[in-house]
């Protein structure tokens, strides 16, 4: 789903006095630029419904390069640039920020968008850059059939290349993470076979995808099939990128006497 929000820049007014002096860009050979910005929410996975908090006008910086030539600015935030909008004859790159990528969690995305134009002398034009989500974005999930094959409970944790860990056993929104790599571990514990015995709990191993894109949303889906030997299938956006044998030392108590 497809969400646009429009934030417009303030656009600074030229003002010419009642002198008739001429305007800053015949001075120089400068146009002048309006920048707008608008935000898409949307992300490369069909079945996906994301809901994040959207940045306002002034959460957005600006950083504005010269391509093929030298020049760096850099303003806090759009109205900033509205202030001195003026810039020589030549192409520029603009890039709006809103957050910080390598700050990860639940709810936090960061938007970032870029544009290249070019200014012409006594000429003014305006500039809209669609910024998207920098993050990629990671849901973990089980099926009831691993559900009941683990009765006695399962614990799953999301590490991100950063080394940070989140508990994703019940997730129900998907994390915003940087877009490099992360891996999924747990354990689970099944009944066992003779009553009055503690359920064996094994490990489920790693689980590591590695690199992610920005802009993306990376549905892990742990199932158990039971044909002849259980195995425990992992689905990453309903393609099956692993299938490992369960521990057989789940059998260990149905072979006590």
């Amino acid at each position: 789903m497809r969400k646009l929000f429009t934030i417009a820049s303030l656009v600074a007014v030229a003002l010419v006095s009642c002198t008739n002096e001429e305007p800053k860009s015949e001075e120089k050979g400068e146009g002048r630029v309006s920048i707008t910005c608008s935000v898409a929410t949307d992300v490369v996975e069909t079945r996906a419904n994301v809901s994040c908090t959207t940045p306002a006008v002034d959460d957005f910086a600006l950083k504005i390069e010269g391509v093929g030539h030298d020049y760096v600015a850099e303003y806090a935030s759009l109205a900033e640039f509205a202030e001195d909008n003026y810039l020589a004859s030549g192409t520029y790159k603009a890039t709006v920020t809103a957050g910080d990528v390598a700050v990860e969690g639940y709810d936090k995305a960061t938007f970032i968008g870029s544009e290249e134009f070019t200014i012409e002398a006594r000429a003014e034009i305006g500039v809209d850059i669609t910024a998207t989500i920098a993050n990629a974005l990671v849901k973990v999930e089980v099926t009831d059939n691993f559900k009941t094959y683990f009765p006695g409970g399962y614990s799953l944790t999301l590490t991100t290349e950063a080394g940070n860990e989140y508990d994703v056993t019940a997730q129900t929104e998907p994390l915003f993470i940087a877009p490099t790599t992360f891996a999924v571990t747990g354990s689970a514990t099944k009944q066992p076979a003779q009553s009055g015995k503690e359920g064996v709990t094994v490990d489920l191993g790693e689980y590591k995808s590695e690199q992610l894109s920005a802009q993306t949303l990376y549905s892990v889906k742990m199932d158990v099939a039971d044909a002849g030997e259980a195995t425990l299938t992992i689905t990453l956006n309903d393609t099956l990128v692993d299938s490992i044998v369960i521990d057989q030392e789940l059998n260990d108590n149905a072979e006590e006497k």
